[in-house]
């Protein structure tokens, strides 16, 4: 797939970033946010990671939840963005790193969350067992991804471009990761109601 590959994806990324806060509002929307956010029991002494944070649209979000707020992305270009919004410190601890091996101890976070990302992460289920692996036994992981089209044109598109998925694979994706309990909620714009993919994952005790 075509922006599947780690280089491939930071230079997309160092483009994108330029417009991503200008594009983002048609595909990944405020009520979407708050949506996939009404989806967790986020506390506000609960520690949050946002893996693939990109310009912060998701972390400003969690904000709202909590003070305890932590950010990851593999693209210094799409963070550099996040920092103009939101420091590069304060009130976010910012981190540069990989979806597939997080620099975090086991059982660090009460909430992991993703929006955004998945798509570009070229193996999911590795990335979604470093997920599990840092959150906290009883805690939560989400991840927002791009719902699979049912147009077979757009199918194809998808299929070359980046990861899209149904149900099935997520189901597939959750339990290789080493997931048991999990539950998967479409949403989308009015115009696109069904664009995304979300799912909740409880991590095992």
């Amino acid at each position: 797939m075509a922006v599947q590959d780690k280089t491939r994806a930071r230079i997309f990324y160092k483009y994108l970033s330029k417009v991503y806060d200008q594009v983002n509002p048609f595909i990944w929307t405020e009520e979407m946010r708050t949506e996939a956010l009404d989806l967790l029991d986020i506390g506000p002494d609960d520690r949050v990671l946002d893996v693939g944070c990109g310009t912060g649209f998701g972390t400003e979000g969690i904000l709202e939840h909590t003070d305890d707020v932590h950010g990851l992305d593999q693209s210094v270009h799409q963070m550099e963005k996040a920092w103009e919004k939101l420091g590069k410190r304060d009130p976010v601890s910012f981190y540069r790193g990989d979806a597939e091996r997080l620099p975090f101890k086991d059982d660090t976070f009460d909430v992991v969350w993703s929006s955004g990302s998945i798509e570009y992460w070229p193996d999911p289920v590795a990335a979604l067992a470093e997920c599990r692996r840092i959150a906290k036994p009883g805690g939560q992981v989400l991840i927002v991804g791009p719902n699979y089209p049912s147009n077979t044109v757009f199918q194809k598109l998808a299929d070359a471009f980046m990861l899209f998925y149904g149900e099935d694979e997520a189901d597939r994706m959750f339990r290789e990761a080493g997931y048991e309990r999990f539950r998967h909620v479409t949403m989308g714009p009015s115009y696109s109601p069904e664009v995304a993919i979300t799912t909740v994952a409880d991590v095992p005790e």
